[in-house]
């Protein structure tokens, strides 16, 4: 049904406008079935926003956007990215929504020389040691935003806290990144099965420790059970829920109530000024007819970027593609965007909150920056860095 749709919007695009003799072919790979999928949908639909606004095109080419559906399964997202690289000939690969669908598609991509841009997954080892010239982010390395919440976290004064992840790449780095800044006592850290719905032992196992905060990475729906089971357990009324990637604009229209009041992290909220982010909210509300989430705003920079380096230097010379994406010119929704050396953003991080609008819909809210020009410091283990400075 998806592709279908897809397919007739593409249609409708290609017949609104006169024939190109260049096509500018995009594979979008996210994991739209799943645990994660509201987040896919999401970055989906940001992405084909910025296309439709440009009239189907990016860099003033007729763009094909090939959408395929990982189900968050490695072997899956090999198999799009073989059929991405080899029978669909794209310039472009876009998405890889989660950390084990990067891992698990990366090499194959970079070493086709295909240009890659995350718009969610920022597996730190991509950042660091196996950064590639061919990998862009329009996210952020994974362990920054959890370096904000655990700043907060020491900022705020919370001497012993419990942390809870997911078992995989990202919870293992949201745990690295904890550390980084806090300096209390972390009372234990709890790792859960991806996919994992019930917490009612690790809750329990909460109360017993009794910690001042808890902090949370739990993505898509695994996020909204414990959401709600966290305020049914009444924990909610005295135990700061301080979370990354859990309380955001595509885990609140199941949350609700249950989240108001909540913090997360985040580089990017509904409600930050900058002109193109406020544009690119009222837009997208009007197209999809809810708030769009940090991974809506990330993957319509992502489009953005394309747009912005193809309209520079077209596409037959790939070092100078690169050089155009590394320049990054483009109105980012998140204001000041510039890119480190290993492709990944220079960018402020802030803490939000869970808060009801005036029209009874729920979204975050900015409440304070807590970095302002974050690099990440995987950076300095990427050999692009160490050439960039020879």
């Amino acid at each position: 049904m998806i592709k279908t749709l897809l397919a007739g919007v593409a249609m409708a695009l290609a017949l609104a406008e006169p024939a190109f003799s260049e096509t500018l072919k995009i594979g979008f790979m996210a994991s739209l079935t799943g645990p994660m999928g509201s987040i896919s949908q999401d970055a989906r639909d940001g992405f084909l926003l910025a296309v439709e606004q440009r009239g189907g095109k990016l860099g003033g080419l007729q763009a094909e956007v090939i959408v395929e559906d990982d189900s968050l399964k490695p072997e899956l997202a090999v198999g799009h990215a073989q059929k991405f690289i080899e029978s669909d000939k794209v310039h472009f690969v876009v998405g890889m929504i989660a950390s084990n669908i990067l891992q698990a598609v990366f090499h194959q991509i970079a070493e086709s020389e295909t240009f890659m841009i995350g718009v969610n997954a920022g597996t730190s080892v991509y950042a660091g040691s196996k950064c590639s010239p061919f990998f862009f982010s329009t996210s952020s390395e994974n362990n920054q935003i959890p370096e904000t919440m655990g700043k907060h976290a020491q900022d705020a004064g919370h001497k012993r806290i419990v942390m809870m992840v997911p078992n995989y790449q990202a919870g293992r780095d949201a745990v690295e990144g904890f550390r980084r800044h806090y300096r209390g006592e972390v009372l234990e850290e709890m790792f859960v099965t991806v996919g994992q719905l019930d917490f009612a032992s690790e809750l329990s196992r909460i109360r017993t420790l009794n910690p001042d905060a808890l902090l949370v990475f739990m993505p898509g729906s695994m996020g909204v059970t414990l959401v709600r089971q966290f305020k049914q357990s009444g924990m909610a009324e005295n135990l700061p829920f301080l979370s990354v990637w859990t309380v955001d604009e595509t885990t609140l229209p199941a949350t609700q109530q249950a989240a108001a009041g909540l913090y997360s992290a985040s580089q990017w909220a509904p409600d930050l000024d900058v002109k193109a982010n406020l544009e690119f909210v009222r837009q997208f509300k009007a197209r999809y007819g809810h708030t769009p989430s940090a991974f809506a705003a990330q993957a319509y920079d992502a489009a953005l970027l394309i747009d912005s380096a193809v309209a520079t230097v077209g596409l037959a010379d790939k070092d100078r593609l690169r050089q155009a994406l590394q320049a990054a010119n483009f109105a980012s929704t998140r204001g000041g965007f510039r890119y480190n050396t290993n492709h990944f953003p220079i960018q402020d991080y802030y803490l939000v909150r869970a808060e009801q609008s005036p029209d009874g819909s729920y979204a975050t809210a900015i409440k304070e920056k807590v970095f302002e020009d974050h690099a990440d410091q995987k950076a300095a283990e990427c050999p692009m860095t160490a050439e960039t400075k020879n």
